[in-house]
């Protein structure tokens, strides 16, 4: 019996190394890397997603980064579709893929798919938007939270776009939005090794921080104002620019702003942790571990 390639997902709280771990794997592996990064998608946002730069992508072939518009529509299956497109094609020859990202739920998407989401009932994305411009995001917040506690742990909650389409999908279907994922129902021609990267939450939110005033001093204000004109596109309702435009906006300062970026980065990275921590399939490493070890360790457990 043939065996199968293996795809090897790279996750964990953003700003903790992914990008470096993969090129490194990717070059062990000779493979290619693809991004389950749902901002790194777009072309026009690049310094505020902290996509690679030309010398990471030029460290090993990758995918699925800069290649949609933010004028766009693209969706978790639209990714899904995709990536397992590229993959069926890429294993004809290949043993070996990275996927990497912060997305989990794009993430599970390739390796478990998704179920094919309900026909939305007439009238309800109205209801959900006349509610956000009546009652403001909180309402939606706290109905996500008490209807599907796992996709709140993991969505942007500060994404009115992505709370509604959530909370419609619940509304129709009467089930969580989180339940629309086929678990090991789905067959794949692959076989998955999760490794996950993590530190003390200190260290996490030190490395945000610090990647935000990198961020600034490699001109994100300067980004941002050029996608000011577009900001109620829904690829732009994210951290990093959502802030920035209320600093364009005159309602708050550049400096408290840019507070806001790292806050709002540390609370998703909390998030991010609690989806992906509930994959007991996932093998922890320190961000510091040495790579020799990761490698071993997926070695070892490839089939």
């Amino acid at each position: 019996m043939l065996k199968k390639p293996t795809l090897i997902c790279v996750v964990g709280p953003t700003a903790i190394g992914k990008t470096a771990l993969s090129i490194k794997l990717a070059q062990h592996f000779s493979s290619e890397i693809l991004s389950a990064d749902s901002r790194q998608f777009y072309r026009e946002m690049s310094i505020g997603t902290a996509a690679p730069s030309a010398a990471e992508l030029s460290q090993a072939p990758h995918h699925f980064i800069h290649n949609k518009s933010i004028h766009d529509s693209y969706s978790v299956g639209d990714f899904e579709k995709d990536a397992i497109g590229f993959l069926s094609d890429y294993f004809q020859s290949n043993k070996y893929a990275i996927l990497v990202g912060g997305s989990g739920l794009y993430i599970d998407a390739v390796v478990y798919g998704l179920n094919t989401f309900p026909e939305i009932a007439e009238g309800t994305r109205e209801r959900l938007e006349e509610r956000l411009a009546i009652a403001g995001i909180t309402s939606l917040q706290q109905e996500l939270k008490e209807k599907d506690s796992v996709y709140y742990a993991a969505a942007d909650i500060q994404n009115p776009r992505r709370l509604i389409r959530a909370l419609e999908v619940i509304e129709t279907s009467g089930k969580p939005f989180s339940s629309f994922r086929k678990g090991l129902n789905t067959l794949r021609d692959f076989d998955t090794i999760f490794i996950g990267l993590d530190a003390d939450r200190a260290i996490i939110y030190d490395r945000i921080n610090r990647r935000v005033d990198q961020m600034i001093e490699q001109g994100l204000v300067s980004e941002a104002q050029g996608l000011y004109k577009f900001k109620e596109l829904n690829a732009l309702k994210t951290v990093g620019y959502r802030e920035l435009f209320e600093f364009f906006d005159g309602t708050i300062s550049q400096e408290f702003a840019v507070s806001e970026i790292k806050k709002n980065s540390r609370r998703f990275s909390k998030r991010q942790g609690t989806w992906f921590r509930k994959n007991e399939e996932t093998c922890w490493f320190d961000y510091g571990d040495p790579v020799e070890e990761i490698i071993e360790h997926i070695i070892k457990k490839a089939p």
